[in-house]
């Protein structure tokens, strides 16, 4: 009876937490996806930000690939804010 108890409780558990790790990596995947469209349309005024940009995104990327999706989004949405910001800076 334990055995059966114990096993149910661990299945429901495992259930449970599927989707959300499910969640992390689609959210992962957009957010590497939108990045990649702002990266592309940059504007060319600070070499050193689009640099920044540029690592924080392989960086997401290397996370993506070894499994961290919440490290995977953290970076994704530090870059796509740099990127946001550089967008709305006027050219010189």
């Amino acid at each position: 009876m334990k055995r059966t108890a114990f096993a149910g409780i661990f299945i429901c558990a495992a259930m449970l937490a599927s989707p959300a790790f499910a969640a992390d990596n689609n959210l992962c995947t957009a957010k590497l996806q939108e990045l990649k469209d702002k990266v592309t349309s940059l504007p060319a005024t600070s070499e050193n930000t689009t640099m920044e940009i540029r690592r924080l995104l392989a960086s997401a990327e290397a996370s993506k690939l070894a499994g961290d999706n919440t490290k995977c989004v953290t970076e994704a949405t530090q870059a796509l804010s740099r990127a946001d910001k550089l967008s709305n800076e006027p050219n010189p």
